[in-house]
C-alpha cells in the first residue's frame, strides 16, 4: 500500500504517461504507462544496458530506429488458437508485423557490438513463407484476393458473367420501358438489381417490389425476367463467402501453428520499443545514464545540476517556468538529510526530484543530471510528501502523515527482516529502503541500511 502511495505521491504515473509519448507503437505506449519497477538491481542493470545500445544505435542512425508494420495481434493469437477465422485485416496486421519485426532484426545484426540487441533478436523466427502466403491471399484492403485458390477465381469468374447478364437485361428493359420509369438507372436493394419504377406504372413491368420511396411515387422492382439471374447471383455470392472462409480459415490455423513463436516475437517489439522509447526520452531530457553505487565502499550519491522531469516536461509543452536545478551530494555515512528554507523554496521539489530520479534509474531511465550519475538502488522508494487528508476516516493533516510515517517503519522494518534472513544465504549487500519525508523535527532513520530525506518548514 505505502509502495504504491509513494508513487502517487511522486507523480510516477504522469512520467510513465509521458514516456509512452515517445513510444513508436500502440503496444509500447501501453507497455510505458503500466512499466513495472525491477525487482533487483541485476534486473535494473540489464535494462540500463538495453537503453544505452538503443542510444547507440539511434545516434549511428540517419532516421533512427522504424517500427513501420508493427501491430498489436495479441488478441487474434487467442482466437486463432480457440479455433476462431481471423478476418483479413487481422491477418494482414500479422503479414505486416513479421515484416517489420525481420526488418528490426536486420538493422540489429548490422551492429554486432551492440550485444543485449543481439541478443534479444536472435532467436526471433519471423516466418517469411507465412507473410508471402498471406499477402497472397490477402489484399492491403484486407480482402481475400482472387489468387488465393483456382476455385475462388472462378467463382468471381462466375459473378462478373451473372452481374454482366443482369445489368445487360435491366438495360434493354430500361430502353423498352423508359416511360414507367422515375429515373433511367440500375441500382440495388440488399444484392438485388433494381429499377425505379413510377408507382401507377408498376403493371407496366411485372416483377418483385424490394423497396419503396418514402413518398410511395417510386417502386424498386426486379423484373420477373431478371429473378432467376438474381437468385444465381445469391448462390455464386454464398458460395463466395464459403470460399473466402475457407482461405481465412486455412490461414488462420497457420498462424495457430506458430502461436508460440509470434507470442515471442510480440513480446521483443514491445521490449525493443519501450527501450526505444526510454532512449528517446532520455535523449529528449538531455539526460545521462546512472551508475548503480555501493554506499558500503564509501562512495558519494552524486546529482548535479538534477532537474524534476515533470517540471521540464511542463516548461517544454506547457509554457511552464524555467527549471531550476538542484545539487545532491551525500556522503553513504549520513543516515538523515534535513532540507530547511522558507515555504516555496524547492524543499518538496527537491524531494520529489530525488524519488523520481531513483524510480527512473531502476527502470532503465537516464537521469536529467549532469554526469557522473551516481546513486544506490533502492529497494523501496517510500514517501510522505504534502498535506493531504484522509477525509473519509476524517483525519487531520497531522495525523494523517503520521499514520503514513507509520506504514513507511513497518515497511522499512519488513524489508530488513528479509534481508538479513537473505544475508545469511548471500554475500552481496542489501538493497535499502529510501523514506523521503517531510517533518518539523528529524525522524531518526531505524536502519543502519535506510537512508531518509527530510524538509523542515520555514524557518
Amino acid at each position: 500500500m505505502i509502495q504504491s502511495e509513494t508513487l502517487e505521491l511522486l507523480e510516477w504515473s504522469r512520467l510513465c504517461q509521458h514516456l509512452s509519448t515517445f513510444a513508436a507503437t500502440k503496444l509500447g505506449a501501453i507497455a510505458a504507462r503500466n512499466i513495472a519497477l525491477p525487482s533487483s538491481v541485476i534486473q535494473s542493470e540489464y535494462l540500463l544496458a538495453q537503453t544505452k545500445e538503443v542510444y547507440e544505435l539511434e545516434n549511428r542512425l540517419d532516421n533512427g530506429i522504424s517500427f513501420e508494420g508493427v501491430q498489436d495481434f495479441g488478441d487474434s493469437l487467442e482466437r486463432a488458437e480457440l479455433k476462431g477465422v481471423l478476418a483479413g485485416e487481422e491477418l494482414l496486421a500479422i503479414a505486416t508485423t513479421l515484416a517489420g519485426i525481420r526488418n528490426l532484426r536486420r538493422l540489429i545484426d548490422k551492429h554486432p557490438d551492440l550485444e543485449i540487441l543481439n541478443e534479444l533478436v536472435a532467436d526471433l523466427r519471423t516466418y517469411p513463407e507465412l507473410e508471402q502466403e498471406i499477402h497472397r491471399c490477402i489484399d492491403e484492403r484486407g480482402q481475400v484476393t482472387d489468387r488465393a485458390s483456382e476455385k475462388l477465381r472462378d467463382i468471381r469468374h462466375s459473378l462478373r458473367q451473372t452481374r454482366s447478364q443482369i445489368t445487360q437485361k435491366l438495360q434493354n428493359i430500361i430502353q423498352v420501358k423508359g416511360n414507367a420509369l422515375q429515373e433511367t438507372i440500375i441500382t440495388q436493394r440488399g444484392d438485388r438489381y433494381v429499377i425505379p419504377v413510377k408507382a401507377p406504372q408498376k403493371d407496366a413491368i411485372p416483377g418483385i417490389v424490394h423497396d419503396t420511396s418514402t413518398s410511395g411515387a417510386t417502386l424498386y422492382v426486379e423484373p420477373n425476367s431478371v429473378v432467376p439471374m438474381g437468385n444465381q447471383l445469391r448462390q455464386l455470392l454464398r458460395r463466395e463467402q464459403v470460399e473466402e472462409e475457407a482461405i481465412r480459415r486455412n490461414l488462420t490455423e497457420q498462424v495457430a501453428e506458430v502461436k508460440p513463436d509470434l507470442e515471442k516475437l510480440l513480446a521483443v517489439a514491445i521490449t525493443l520499443d519501450l527501450a526505444t522509447a526510454k532512449a528517446r526520452y532520455s535523449y529528449w531530457l538531455k539526460a545521462n545514464p546512472p551508475r548503480f553505487i555501493n554506499p558500503q565502499e564509501n562512495e558519494n550519491i552524486t546529482l548535479r545540476e538534477l532537474r524534476h522531469p515533470l517540471l521540464v516536461w511542463q516548461q517544454q509543452h506547457e509554457q511552464g517556468h524555467p527549471v531550476i536545478p538542484v545539487d545532491l551530494v551525500i556522503n553513504p555515512y549520513i543516515r538523515v538529510v534535513t532540507i530547511t528554507g522558507p515555504n516555496t523554496g524547492g524543499k518538496t521539489v527537491t524531494l520529489k526530484t530525488l524519488g523520481l530520479a531513483t524510480l527512473m534509474a531502476k527502470i532503465g531511465l537516464f537521469i536529467p543530471a549532469r554526469e557522473p550519475v551516481e546513486l544506490p538502488w533502492f529497494d523501496q522508494i517510500l514517501a510522505d510528501i504534502g498535506d493531504e487528508q484522509s477525509l473519509e476516516q476524517s483525519l487531520s493533516t497531522f495525523s494523517g502523515h503520521i499514520r503514513r510515517i507509520s506504514r513507511i517503519l513497518d515497511a522499512i522494518s519488513t524489508a530488513e527482516k528479509a534481508e538479513e534472513a537473505e544475508e545469511e544465504n548471500r554475500n552481496s549487500p542489501p538493497s535499502p529502503p529510501l523514506p523521503l519525508l517531510p517533518s518539523s523535527s528529524l525522524l531518526p532513520s531505524t536502519s543502519r541500511r535506510s537512508w531518509c530525506g527530510y524538509r523542515s518548514g520555514r524557518r
